[in-house]
């Protein structure tokens, strides 16, 4: 058996927000294995629905270049060591560079870059991923930094006809879309696009959780836990904020397309937070 160390289980508190002793009776079952605990935890309706991702220790900030015309842009996280640097201008100017750079040329070599910027600030600079996106046909790429840069969006929004791009509606649309994506946290675009790897996991974790009652009402359980992973886990299914949820994102984006006379469609997404793992 695995030892199980104190900053484990208070790491799994932290991802979970479950109780210290479920967490370490998780940790303890899944021989340390982390991930294990949390399904553990979840199947026991002992953690939060929301799960937070684990995150690295590791500081930075994302930046964005979008070309002048909307059709080409970049996102970039780079990281340094402390927040002390990541607010200092040098590196934020830094950073705005590389997404520029990337734009121009996703292939730029960039380390000459990154070693004058640490002969500089003394700190570890990385460039740890970016994301480039480029419109084909009609639509346009936007990209949104909340404030501190530690969450960024980067969206290709397509539509049937070049005119409906250049209308002021469609612009505010995928401003609103940009600001959804950082606010909500989605994980893909439609039911659709999710992994069905993914669909089955939750699946038995919500009839784990139902485990005890008439297999009519596991059924219903599982079924309406299902919608309500779907209204979190994908863009068009989550309610829209800027209108607290009183609609989906998708009847917001069909009232608008309806209005331009035009079908619109989110093509593909990305949204970035400092210092988030990533799948390897």
């Amino acid at each position: 058996m695995a030892e199980i160390s104190a900053a484990t289980v208070v790491k799994l508190r932290e991802m979970t927000s479950a109780g210290m002793m479920d967490c370490k009776k998780a940790l303890i079952e899944a021989n340390g294995d982390i991930q294990k605990a949390i399904e553990i935890l979840r199947k026991k309706g002992a953690a939060t629905a929301q799960i937070k991702a684990a995150r690295s220790a590791k500081d930075g900030v994302i930046a964005r270049f979008i070309q002048p015309g909307a059709r080409l842009g970049v996102l970039v996280e780079v990281n340094c060591e402390t927040d002390f640097v990541a607010r200092n201008e040098m590196f934020r100017a830094f950073a705005d560079e590389v997404a520029r750079k990337l734009a121009l040329d996703p292939n730029v070599d960039l380390e000459p870059d990154r070693q004058e910027i640490v002969g500089k600030i003394r700190e570890n600079i990385r460039i740890a991923r970016f994301a480039r996106m480029e419109v084909t046909g009609s639509g346009m790429v936007a990209a949104y930094i909340h404030t501190g840069a530690k969450v960024g969006v980067l969206v290709e929004v397509g539509a049937g006809k070049d005119e409906t791009v250049a209308h002021e509606d469609f612009k505010q649309l995928v401003k609103d879309i940009t600001l959804q994506i950082a606010a909500a946290h989605p994980l893909a675009i439609s039911r659709a696009d999710v992994d069905p790897a993914v669909v089955a996991k939750e699946k038995e974790i919500a009839a784990e959780q139902a485990k005890g009652k008439p297999p009519q009402a596991i059924e219903k359980i599982v079924q309406g836990k299902l919608e309500k992973f779907y209204q979190t886990y994908c863009l068009l299914e989550q309610g829209f904020v800027r209108q607290n949820g009183e609609i989906s994102v998708k009847q917001h984006i069909d009232s608008v397309a309806k209005q331009l006379g035009d079908q619109i469609t989110v093509r593909r997404f990305v949204r970035f937070q400092v210092g988030e793992e990533q799948a390897s």
